[in-house]
Protein backbone atom coordinates (compact mmCIF):
# COMPACT_ATOMS: atom_id res chain seq x y z
CA UNK A 1 0.00 0.00 0.00
CA UNK A 2 1.36 3.73 -0.95
CA UNK A 3 2.24 6.28 1.95
CA UNK A 4 0.15 8.93 2.06
CA UNK A 5 2.70 11.58 0.24
CA UNK A 6 2.95 8.79 -2.69
CA UNK A 7 -0.52 8.59 -3.17
CA UNK A 8 -0.83 12.39 -3.92
CA UNK A 9 2.35 12.60 -5.88
CA UNK A 10 0.37 9.59 -8.21
CA UNK A 11 -3.43 12.01 -8.58
CA UNK A 12 -0.87 15.22 -9.08
CA UNK A 13 0.68 12.73 -12.29
CA UNK A 14 -1.92 11.72 -13.26
CA UNK A 15 -4.03 14.82 -13.59
CA UNK A 16 -0.72 16.26 -15.40
CA UNK A 17 0.28 18.48 -12.47
CA UNK A 18 3.59 17.85 -10.48
CA UNK A 19 3.67 20.48 -7.99
CA UNK A 20 6.82 21.04 -5.70
CA UNK A 21 6.36 22.64 -2.44
CA UNK A 22 7.87 26.15 -3.88
CA UNK A 23 5.64 26.11 -6.88
CA UNK A 24 2.37 25.50 -4.39
CA UNK A 25 3.82 28.01 -2.03
CA UNK A 26 4.01 30.79 -5.16
CA UNK A 27 0.68 29.57 -6.23
CA UNK A 28 -1.33 30.31 -2.87
CA UNK A 29 0.37 33.57 -2.54
CA UNK A 30 -0.59 34.39 -6.24
CA UNK A 31 -4.25 32.99 -5.23
CA UNK A 32 -4.09 35.42 -2.06
CA UNK A 33 -3.44 38.32 -3.92
CA UNK A 34 -5.36 37.88 -6.84
CA UNK A 35 -8.34 37.36 -4.41
CA UNK A 36 -8.03 40.11 -1.63
CA UNK A 37 -9.15 43.13 -2.27
CA UNK A 38 -5.82 44.48 -2.62
CA UNK A 39 -5.50 42.84 -5.79
CA UNK A 40 -8.55 43.90 -6.81
CA UNK A 41 -8.03 47.42 -6.45
CA UNK A 42 -4.81 47.18 -8.17
CA UNK A 43 -6.40 45.60 -10.95
CA UNK A 44 -9.43 48.21 -11.17
CA UNK A 45 -6.28 50.71 -11.30
CA UNK A 46 -4.24 49.18 -14.14
CA UNK A 47 -7.88 49.11 -16.14
CA UNK A 48 -8.91 52.51 -15.35
CA UNK A 49 -5.95 54.16 -16.30
CA UNK A 50 -5.66 52.51 -19.64
CA UNK A 51 -9.42 53.33 -19.82
CA UNK A 52 -8.66 56.92 -19.88
CA UNK A 53 -5.80 56.21 -22.11
CA UNK A 54 -7.90 54.64 -24.75
CA UNK A 55 -10.52 57.78 -25.01
CA UNK A 56 -7.26 59.65 -25.03
CA UNK A 57 -6.08 58.29 -28.10
CA UNK A 58 -9.79 58.05 -29.51
CA UNK A 59 -10.13 61.98 -29.13
CA UNK A 60 -6.86 62.71 -30.40
CA UNK A 61 -7.20 60.65 -33.66
CA UNK A 62 -10.50 62.14 -34.01
CA UNK A 63 -9.03 65.82 -33.99
CA UNK A 64 -6.26 64.32 -35.91
CA UNK A 65 -8.75 63.10 -38.22
CA UNK A 66 -10.63 66.19 -38.60
CA UNK A 67 -7.65 68.60 -39.24
CA UNK A 68 -6.09 66.30 -41.69
CA UNK A 69 -5.08 69.79 -43.52
CA UNK A 70 -2.86 71.17 -41.33
CA UNK A 71 -0.09 68.02 -40.84
CA UNK A 72 2.73 70.45 -41.24
CA UNK A 73 1.39 72.71 -38.19
CA UNK A 74 3.43 72.69 -34.86
CA UNK A 75 -0.24 71.44 -32.93
CA UNK A 76 -0.38 68.19 -35.24
CA UNK A 77 3.40 67.43 -34.96
CA UNK A 78 2.71 67.39 -30.98
CA UNK A 79 -0.47 65.51 -30.76
CA UNK A 80 0.84 62.82 -33.27
CA UNK A 81 4.32 62.82 -30.61
CA UNK A 82 1.27 62.22 -27.51
CA UNK A 83 -0.50 59.35 -29.94
CA UNK A 84 2.63 57.86 -30.43
CA UNK A 85 3.48 57.70 -26.90
CA UNK A 86 0.44 56.40 -26.03
CA UNK A 87 0.40 53.95 -28.68
CA UNK A 88 3.61 52.65 -26.48
CA UNK A 89 1.77 53.01 -22.63
CA UNK A 90 -1.31 50.84 -24.70
CA UNK A 91 1.58 48.35 -25.25
CA UNK A 92 3.07 48.39 -21.63
CA UNK A 93 -0.40 47.75 -20.53
CA UNK A 94 -1.27 44.94 -22.68
CA UNK A 95 1.72 43.51 -21.50
CA UNK A 96 0.86 43.79 -17.73
CA UNK A 97 -2.11 42.42 -18.73
CA UNK A 98 -0.87 39.40 -20.39
CA UNK A 99 1.28 38.93 -17.39
CA UNK A 100 -1.70 38.62 -14.83
CA UNK A 101 -3.50 35.98 -17.36
CA UNK A 102 -0.62 34.40 -16.90
CA UNK A 103 -0.43 34.63 -13.34
CA UNK A 104 -4.19 33.61 -12.48
CA UNK A 105 -3.74 30.80 -15.19
CA UNK A 106 -0.68 29.71 -12.95
CA UNK A 107 -2.73 30.37 -9.56
CA UNK A 108 -5.89 29.05 -10.54
CA UNK A 109 -5.16 25.90 -13.30
CA UNK A 110 -7.53 25.10 -15.76
CA UNK A 111 -10.42 25.91 -13.57
CA UNK A 112 -9.90 29.29 -13.90
CA UNK A 113 -11.52 29.31 -17.58
CA UNK A 114 -14.67 27.65 -15.97
CA UNK A 115 -16.47 31.60 -15.90
CA UNK A 116 -17.23 32.41 -19.51
CA UNK A 117 -15.98 36.05 -18.12
CA UNK A 118 -12.66 34.66 -17.65
CA UNK A 119 -12.66 33.42 -20.92
CA UNK A 120 -13.96 36.07 -22.66
CA UNK A 121 -11.24 38.28 -20.84
CA UNK A 122 -8.70 35.78 -21.65
CA UNK A 123 -9.53 36.02 -26.06
CA UNK A 124 -9.65 40.13 -25.84
CA UNK A 125 -6.53 40.47 -23.69
CA UNK A 126 -4.52 37.77 -25.94
CA UNK A 127 -5.74 39.57 -29.43
CA UNK A 128 -5.01 43.25 -28.21
CA UNK A 129 -1.75 41.91 -27.48
CA UNK A 130 -1.59 41.05 -30.39
CA UNK A 131 -2.59 43.34 -32.28
CA UNK A 132 -1.11 45.86 -30.46
CA UNK A 133 2.35 44.18 -31.14
CA UNK A 134 1.16 44.29 -34.95
CA UNK A 135 0.06 47.75 -34.82
CA UNK A 136 3.78 49.07 -34.27
CA UNK A 137 4.10 51.37 -37.38
CA UNK A 138 2.09 48.32 -40.31
CA UNK A 139 -1.40 48.11 -39.39
CA UNK A 140 -2.77 51.43 -38.91
CA UNK A 141 -6.11 50.85 -39.96
CA UNK A 142 -6.60 48.10 -37.84
CA UNK A 143 -6.34 50.67 -34.98
CA UNK A 144 -10.57 50.70 -34.39
CA UNK A 145 -9.93 47.00 -33.47
CA UNK A 146 -7.75 47.69 -30.97
CA UNK A 147 -10.26 50.52 -28.87
CA UNK A 148 -13.02 48.00 -29.35
CA UNK A 149 -11.02 45.29 -27.85
CA UNK A 150 -9.96 47.52 -25.26
CA UNK A 151 -12.95 49.18 -24.71
CA UNK A 152 -14.34 45.33 -23.24
CA UNK A 153 -11.96 46.16 -20.02
CA UNK A 154 -14.82 48.50 -19.00
CA UNK A 155 -16.80 45.47 -18.38
CA UNK A 156 -13.84 44.29 -16.56
CA UNK A 157 -13.94 47.53 -14.56
CA UNK A 158 -17.73 46.44 -13.76
CA UNK A 159 -16.60 42.67 -12.52
CA UNK A 160 -13.70 43.83 -10.37
CA UNK A 161 -16.18 45.97 -8.61
CA UNK A 162 -18.53 43.39 -8.54
CA UNK A 163 -15.61 41.21 -6.65
CA UNK A 164 -14.45 43.80 -4.03
CA UNK A 165 -18.07 44.10 -3.17
CA UNK A 166 -18.70 40.22 -2.78
CA UNK A 167 -15.62 40.15 -0.78
CA UNK A 168 -16.75 42.95 1.71
CA UNK A 169 -20.00 41.01 2.19
CA UNK A 170 -17.77 37.89 2.76
CA UNK A 171 -16.62 39.86 5.80
CA UNK A 172 -19.54 41.13 6.78
CA UNK A 173 -21.18 37.93 6.58
CA UNK A 174 -18.50 36.36 8.73
CA UNK A 175 -18.57 39.02 11.00
CA UNK A 176 -22.56 38.37 11.88
CA UNK A 177 -21.95 34.92 11.88
CA UNK A 178 -19.08 35.62 14.59
CA UNK A 179 -21.53 37.88 16.30
CA UNK A 180 -24.48 35.16 16.43
CA UNK A 181 -21.93 32.78 17.91
CA UNK A 182 -21.02 35.23 20.76
CA UNK A 183 -24.33 36.12 21.57
CA UNK A 184 -25.65 32.25 21.62
CA UNK A 185 -22.84 31.80 24.32
CA UNK A 186 -23.72 35.02 25.96
CA UNK A 187 -27.80 33.62 25.85
CA UNK A 188 -26.15 30.31 27.80
CA UNK A 189 -24.38 32.05 30.70
CA UNK A 190 -27.47 33.79 31.51
CA UNK A 191 -29.05 31.47 33.26
CA UNK A 192 -25.40 30.30 35.21
CA UNK A 193 -24.95 33.69 35.86
CA UNK A 194 -28.66 34.34 37.79
CA UNK A 195 -28.33 31.12 39.27
CA UNK A 196 -25.14 32.49 40.78
CA UNK A 197 -26.31 35.92 41.41
CA UNK A 198 -29.58 34.48 43.62
CA UNK A 199 -27.32 31.99 45.64
CA UNK A 200 -24.78 34.91 46.87
CA UNK A 201 -28.46 36.71 47.27
CA UNK A 202 -29.41 34.30 49.93
CA UNK A 203 -26.00 33.43 51.49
Amino acid sequence: MAEPEQQSLLARQETGIVSTPDSSNIRSRIQRFLGSSYGHYTILFLVGVDTIGIFATFLIELYLCEHECNKVSDKYTKLHEVQRGLEIISLVFSCLFMLELFASVFAFGISYFKSWFHCMDAIVIVLAFVIDVALQGVLEEVGSAVVILRLWRVFKIVDEFSAGAQDQMDGLQERIHELEEENRALRKRIPYESSAVSESQQD
